[in-house]
């Protein structure tokens, strides 16, 4: 039996504010939200062209934004790494999430090629150097 990788759930204290903020990072619509602020769903914009014409293990995951009623404490285990296009400039990149929201974080990384942010609610990122 092979299983789906189906979506990230990260959690949220203000879920729908949170999708939006990475919807306009990754350029994802917002694609479901509950009518009682639960859940909120983003997926690339291509998800439902592709999603009867590719197999079911190649369609795109969703990031899906769930409320919790504590703030974050600790380092994520596990974190999403975004890349520029390979004509575009890392420090453009951080500069622009930095003006959006995003801050600067230190967990423990020495002199690394990449940048290290906190989305709005603290959840750890990584701007890679541009690649394709």
């Amino acid at each position: 039996m092979a299983l789906r990788w189906y979506s990230i759930v990260i959690d949220s204290r203000d879920p729908a504010s949170l999708a939006r903020w990475w919807g306009e990072t990754l350029a994802w619509p917002l694609v479901y939200e509950s009518e009682d602020g639960d859940e909120s769903v983003i997926a690339p914009p291509f998800a439902d062209e592709v999603a009867d014409t590719v197999p079911r293990e190649q369609r795109p995951q969703e990031l899906v934004f769930v409320p919790v009623p504590e703030e974050k404490t600790v380092k994520n285990r596990l974190h999403i790494d975004l890349a520029p296009a390979p004509d575009e400039s890392l420090q453009e990149a951080v500069d622009g999430l930095v003006a959006r929201g995003a801050a600067r974080a230190d967990v423990g990384q020495q002199d690394v090629p990449w940048v290290v942010l906190t989305d709005p609610e603290g959840n750890e990122f990584c701007v890679l150097t541009p690649r394709e």
